[in-house]
């Protein structure tokens, strides 16, 4: 249990390619699988008192491929699944917007859609204890990587499943030295707790 009058470092997660199999919009929770090292991942970080979130643009939800509660139940299925390993998700924080969407409720152009920092934002007005000095973003696209134009991590870390590899080419070509890439999510914790 983490006390109010600590500072505690939090690592911020991409769900789709970084936690989970990169399988399109996933709308079913049969279609989703863990990464079999992902558990281990998120167990490390809770051993060390980091704060574990995971920050997902969901925009199959504006698009119309699922609905709500076939989300939550796929977040279910996930931290079921990691808490039966013994890993603790702290909170998820969704997008479900996209400004072309059909469904009205979710057509806006947010400031919660990656790259744009909203969910990070919101995480530091839920948990005032986290440690702003000591955060980490890990994920599988520029998107992910990009949030640092907005947040200052203390490193931001590409792995390499998901659309990892594609990104690693994106990178090149625009020059981009401040990321760190590993090979999973597994790889990353290990970076950031060495």
């Amino acid at each position: 249990m983490k006390s109010q009058n600590e500072k505690y470092p939090a690592v911020y997660i991409d769900r789709d390619g970084t936690i989970n199999v990169e399988a399109g919009y996933i709308s079913h929770p049969d279609n989703f699988a863990l990464y079999p090292f992902a558990a281990h991942a998120i167990r490390l970080f809770n051993i060390k008192q980091f704060y574990v979130f995971i920050v997902t643009n969901q925009t199959g939800l504006a698009k119309g491929y699922f609905d709500r509660k076939t989300l939550n139940n796929i977040h279910k299925k996930m931290t079921t699944s990691l808490k039966k390993s013994g890993a603790i998700i702290d909170k998820i924080y969704v997008c479900p917007h996209d400004k072309n969407s059909m469904i009205k409720k979710y057509r806006k152009d947010c400031n919660c859609r990656k790259p744009k920092a909203g969910l990070i934002l919101k995480s530091f007005m839920d948990y005032t204890n986290i440690d702003r000095d000591n955060i980490y973003m890990l994920g599988d696209k520029l998107s992910d990587m990009d949030i640092s134009k907005h947040i200052k991590f203390r490193k931001t870390i590409l792995v390499k499943t998901g659309y990892g590899l594609s990104t690693i080419e994106k990178i090149k070509i625009n020059n981009i030295n401040s990321i760190t890439i590993v090979e999973n999510l597994l790889y990353a914790a290990l970076e950031i707790l060495k």
